[in-house]
């Protein structure tokens, strides 16, 4: 790129313009970030809270069922009752066999029944103490959910600051770059963003790995504005350099 000494940029300025785009572009990400962060621990407390409806409802559907089987027992039961009376008052033997027969078979159903209320009612007792366990994860996720809440209400005010003060410091920076070179310069940053400018590291592009010709590499030695042929970015003289 030809240049007078009237275009010349100080590499000072050009490290300080590609520190300032770092610094930004890692805030701006910090910015978006936080309430992503914040609606997944919503997410999370809605999800925990959902479950534990679901739970409370598989809860009230095996009490009622237990509290059915139960009912048909108690009848089954006074059914029992009520044939052993008429077997008492029997008039003949095939009365009192029927009869005998009938008593045994509701037994027998019943003796099942007990065991299928007791399962019901063990099955109730293990979904409690699910319960109890889904309670404790609702609230340790709605108090995780509290405490990230809280850091970014903390957070981005602090990060919205630093972000103004950057673009005032990135504006005053971009303000000492020749006008001859501003709109290359511009038009790198829009493409590039934050990867806008490169060090060189010996005779190569930091961004791109690139060799830079020896002619450019002293005419930026020398403060001229140069731009890598390969990768387009704005290079400087490192600190180190």
């Amino acid at each position: 790129m030809p240049s007078s000494q009237s275009e010349n940029v100080s590499a000072d300025t050009l490290r300080t313009l590609h520190r300032i785009h770092r610094q930004l572009a890692d805030l701006r990400e910090r910015k978006q970030r936080s309430p992503r962060q914040l609606r997944n621990a919503e997410a999370q407390v809605a999800h925990c809270e959902k479950h534990l409806h679901e739970m409370h409802e598989q809860d009230k559907a095996l009490r009622i069922a237990a509290d059915k089987k139960q009912l048909e027992l108690k009848a089954a039961e006074n059914k029992i009752v009520e044939l052993k009376t008429k077997l008492n008052s029997a008039t003949s033997n095939k009365e009192y066999q029927a009869l005998r027969e009938q008593i045994a078979a509701v037994e027998a159903a019943n003796s099942v029944l007990a065991d299928e209320i007791l399962e019901q009612l063990e099955r109730v007792d293990q979904f409690k103490n699910q319960i109890a366990e889904a309670e404790t994860t609702l609230k340790q996720t709605k108090e995780k959910a509290g405490q990230v809440r809280d850091k970014v209400g903390q957070q981005m005010p602090l990060i919205e600051g630093d972000i103004a003060r950057l673009e005032n410091e990135l504006e005053e920076s971009e303000a000492s770059l020749p006008p001859q070179i501003m709109e290359l310069y511009k038009r790198v940053v829009r493409q590039r963003g934050e990867d806008a400018l490169a060090a060189m590291e010996g005779q190569t592009c930091s961004g791109c790995y690139t060799q830079i010709p020896l002619n450019d590499c002293n005419n930026l030695l020398l403060g001229q504005p140069m731009f890598c042929r390969q990768c387009g970015r704005m290079l400087y003289v490192p600190e180190e350099a």
